[in-house]
């Protein structure tokens, strides 16, 4: 009995390298349509037109070529049933062996700038997906192959049969994926669309949430050893790792993090991270000079951390940083010097972010119990005219400004956070505290271990100080201004010991929660 494949793809690449051994060596007959035909028929290899096999037309310009009983009874027939194959031999259809297909770039063309609606709906598969569904469905018989990159194992299979009937049924889990992900993409791109505003879709929260992403690597382990982990997603499309150790679970959101943090700021910046919390940060006229002071917040937090900038890394840097024990460094370019000095560390891994990478568009999905919450990104940054002075005494040109450079990084702090500044560097940070009072306590001491004098300095807290004892444990400390959300039932009592040391302190009317 001869045995049928059909192919029919967009993605062509490899594909008459596939088929040609399986006409010449494995003895299949070759169904095709369109622009695949044609190229298998270029390469010398017999192909049957679907419109030949089935007796009908492609008609409304290729919509309706595939969806016809003679293609999906001769993918679905059962051959382990009777009934199945006497209905088919009785409707003189063919059975199909192997499909190979996959779907017109529906996601490449809505990626595109200003693309047209039009031209959206006709990049909307539907023989495509018909043929993948049916086939999958009944893998214990057919072969069905979405992704070229699985053509060398379905060759190997079909020489050693034993292991076919294992390899169909993961190439149909996989079909499912790719069409599951196809649908989520329409669906997405759809919602966006609307002609009557659903408010709620084109907030980006719609009354379904779908998220279809595709498996970028396997990870060794996740936040543990005994964890087991994967990314997911375009991840790699936005960073470059020029060396090191493959990148960890904790790596991952470090980077994230890190790039999110660096992101606040135009001037040269250095930021040291730690379990995602910043352990110094500061910026000045030059990246050696911004590194100076953001190390000094913290000798010893570094160790085993993440180094991040928003300039060229370059030789001078390079030498100051090459003896510190670092997981990750971050940087848009790295200078050849720079590079050669890392490349004698070999496990320290190199990552350059990509200009243009799209941050400001994601949203923040989280796993909960029984779903997932998602969220906008932070992207909120408030500016002096934003701010409110609610003290008696104004704050200084040179206290603004080290205010709001404390506000960038207590944004980027796990909640409760206290950030101490002056000018733009940071002097000691405390994080992630039950009481924020605590925090403040942390954030001095620390600043205590980096022998910085804490005289003359800001404060910076990420939300609303609910008692005085926070603002009256950083007044004592030396803070000479404060900014914070307000909001609490206590401001009256805050402003008043603000007012009492002769603080200036002004209200942001924003809070930044970082869970």
């Amino acid at each position: 009995m001869e045995k049928l494949a059909l192919l029919s793809v967009s993605d062509k690449r490899g594909l008459v390298e596939f088929a040609t051994p399986l006409v010449k060596q494995h003895g299949y007959r070759l169904l095709s349509t369109g622009g695949t035909a044609k190229l298998l028929a270029g390469a010398g290899l017999p192909v049957t037109e679907v419109s030949q096999h089935t007796g009908f037309p492609e008609i409304m310009e290729g919509r309706v070529k595939t969806l016809h009983p003679k293609i999906h009874g001769g993918l679905l027939c059962r051959r382990d049933k009777p009934d199945h194959l006497a209905q088919a031999q009785k409707n003189d259809i063919a059975l199909i062996d192997l499909v190979v297909v996959n779907l017109y770039p529906f996601e490449q063309t809505v990626a595109r700038p200003h693309v047209e609606f039009e031209e959206a709906i006709e990049n909307i598969d539907i023989g495509g997906p018909s043929m993948l569904r049916s086939a999958a469905k009944n893998h214990q018989d057919v072969t069905v192959i979405c992704d070229p990159a699985d053509y060398d194992a379905a060759l190997a299979a079909f020489a050693e049969p034993r292991k076919l009937a294992e390899l169909r049924r993961k190439l149909a889990l996989k079909v499912f994926q790719r069409t599951g992900a196809y649908d989520t993409a329409i669906a997405k791109y759809l919602e966006g669309q609307q002609a009557e505003p659903d408010l709620e879709a084109l907030s980006g929260f719609p009354t379904t949430y779908s998220l279809a992403l595709k498996k970028a690597q396997s990870l060794r382990y996740g936040e543990n050893p005994h964890q087991k982990a994967a990314l997911y997603g375009t991840f790699h499309e936005h960073f470059s790792q020029l060396q090191g150790k493959e990148l960890s679970y904790n790596n991952i959101l470090d980077i994230t993090s890190a790039t999110y943090l660096i992101g606040e700021f135009e001037r040269p910046t250095v930021a040291i991270l730690k379990h995602t919390n910043p352990c110094g940060v500061a910026s000045a006229d030059t990246l050696i000079e911004a590194w100076h002071k953001a190390y000094a917040t913290d000798r010893q937090a570094p160790f085993g951390g993440i180094i991040v900038v928003n300039q060229t890394l370059g030789l001078d840097l390079a030498e100051q940083i090459k003896d510190i024990f670092t997981e990750v460094i971050i940087a848009p370019r790295f200078s050849d010097e720079a590079l050669a000095i890392f490349a004698r560390k070999k496990n320290l891994r190199l990552m350059i972010a990509k200009e243009g990478i799209g941050a400001d568009a994601l949203q923040e999905v989280r796993s909960v119990i029984g779903g997932v919450l998602v969220q906008d990104r932070d992207r909120s940054m408030e500016k002096v005219a934003g701010c409110k002075v609610v003290t008696k005494r104004e704050p200084t040109t040179d206290e603004w400004a080290s205010m709001l450079f404390g506000w960038k990084v207590g944004k980027h702090v796990k909640s409760n956070s206290i950030v101490y500044c002056r000018g733009e560097q940071t002097l000691g940070i405390g994080a992630g505290q039950m009481a924020r009072v605590d925090s403040s306590r942390i954030a001095v001491w620390k600043a205590g271990e980096a022998k910085l004098d804490l005289k003359g300095s800001i404060v910076a807290s990420e939300a609303l100080f609910p008692f005085a004892d926070g603002l009256i444990a950083a007044a004592d400390a030396g803070a000479t201004c404060a900014i914070q959300p307000g909001g609490s039932m206590r401001d009256e009592e805050v402003i008043k010991a603000a007012d009492e040391r002769g603080m200036a302190m002004v209200f942001t009317g924003v809070r930044h929660f970082k869970h």
